[in-house]
């Protein structure tokens, strides 16, 4: 596999190594120990899958404290632009974002790793996405950052009449009116 660092330090994407041929391809989609050595420790604890239609927009979600959440995100089938976003109070970064297409195509997967807010746009008319957490599910330690904050700027590639929101999705605080935010000098993954 192939790690491509981006602008965000830790926030990284990653290319499968896929072997095609005309029967169709294989790749490893996860290994354990490639991933601690080339990107960073993480024991990943929950799989999620869900499936969207042209124009849904999930997020900004992001769990705090205890229960923060690292994910490695993929696409099986269509198009989304994912979004991460440091939440991270004191980090050089903070407020700004990395915004990469995965799809069912280029099989990349991105890395959000603890401390930074998730979400993703459905491009393609259909989406099947799948995402590895290192932590289990924990509503009572739920966050999110709205989608369209103008501090944050985000170009989610749909014209603002197609995007699909659920009610929650849909009033969430920006980031500057929101609370439980991460400290940047603070290790999320120490136990």
């Amino acid at each position: 596999m192939k790690v491509i660092k981006t602008a965000i330090e830790d926030v990284v994407i990653i290319e499968p190594d896929v072997f095609g041929d005309a029967r169709g391809y294989f790749f490893e989609s996860y290994s354990q120990k490639k991933f601690d050595e080339q990107v960073r420790p993480v024991k990943f604890v929950q799989d999620n899958e869900s499936k969207s239609k042209y124009g849904v927009l999930r997020g900004l979600h992001y769990q705090k404290g205890k229960d923060a959440q690292s994910k490695l995100v993929r696409v099986v089938k269509g198009r989304v632009l994912d979004v991460a976003v440091d939440i991270r109070k004191g980090s050089p970064t903070f407020g700004k974002y990395v915004a990469v297409e995965l799809t069912e195509d280029n099989h990349r997967q991105l890395f959000v790793p603890r401390g930074f807010a998730h979400g993703f746009s459905v491009l393609s008319e259909e989406a099947i996405f799948q995402y590895k957490c290192d932590n289990l599910y924990a509503p009572q330690s739920e966050g999110a950052i709205a989608w369209n904050d103008p501090d944050i700027d985000i170009d989610w590639l749909l014209p603002a009449e197609d995007v699909l929101l659920s009610a929650k999705d849909a009033a969430h605080p920006q980031l500057k009116d929101a609370t439980d935010l991460f400290d940047y000098n603070v290790d999320y993954y120490a136990e």
